[in-house]
């Protein structure tokens, strides 16, 4: 397998690491910030949201890269045309949402207003992004728990259902007092789902790999002359 799509499949994997982690990292030490309350998008307001802005564009990036890994890797479900573009697509709404920030709201960063902020321009582009991974992501596990489901791999099948179930439900179902919260869980079901599909392809096509240059040292002992 090429380095590159080794290192996209990667990239994959650690993005739903990196983007939890930067999101914890900032909602215990940002002023004021509430991470039961206030939606992880606010953080990138405010003289430190760089840090949120960075985290969205390159978790973005990430499964952009991941996606083209995919489509480079092909193999049966996990690297079809169609699930790369979704990952991409994924990727790509998150990109958006780290170059259109949201508006201030809910008194966050100091000085919002306290209640729902009056959408502008770039508000509602940044909400374009975040409807853009949703979709993409559904579509992604329906698309998966298909071609699962005709290539016979249960397992899989399970845990495409699972995954676009449990994302739903958690972001759904609860008070809107914890919906911030729930949000953030919904995107690590999401994230989580995603490197776990990079993650396979990346054993499938490292075994494969192997395979070949044990065949390869076979085939050369089998073509030596005796002595």
């Amino acid at each position: 397998m090429a380095h590159f799509t080794r290192y996209a499949l990667v990239g994959g994997v650690v993005a739903a690491p990196l983007f939890i982690t930067l999101w914890a990292l900032q909602a215990v030490t940002r002023d004021g910030f509430r991470p039961t309350y206030h939606p992880l998008s606010l953080l990138s307001l405010g003289e430190a949201g760089w840090v949120q802005i960075t985290n969205f564009i390159l978790t973005g990036l990430l499964l952009v890269g991941a996606a083209i890994g995919l489509r480079r890797a092909g193999g049966a479900g996990a690297g079809s045309r169609s699930t790369a573009v979704l990952v991409g697509l994924m990727g790509s709404g998150l990109v958006i949402a780290g170059i259109f920030v949201t508006d201030a709201g809910a008194g966050f960063p100091a000085g919002a207003p306290a209640g729902a902020p009056v959408m502008s321009w770039h508000g509602a582009v940044h909400e374009l992004g975040f409807v853009l991974t949703q979709l993409s992501f559904v579509a992604l596990t329906i698309v998966l728990a298909v071609r699962f489901g005709r290539a016979r791999q249960r397992g899989w099948l399970i845990a495409s259902i699972l995954a676009v179930v449990g994302a739903l439900v958690v972001a759904v179902v609860g008070s809107p007092e914890t919906m911030a919260i729930r949000l953030v869980f919904s995107s690590a079901i999401e994230l989580g789902f995603v490197a776990a599909i990079a993650a396979q392809t990346l054993r499938q096509q490292t075994s494969s790999r192997v395979d070949q240059i044990e065949a390869h040292r076979a085939g050369r002992r089998l073509g030596t002359p005796l002595r």
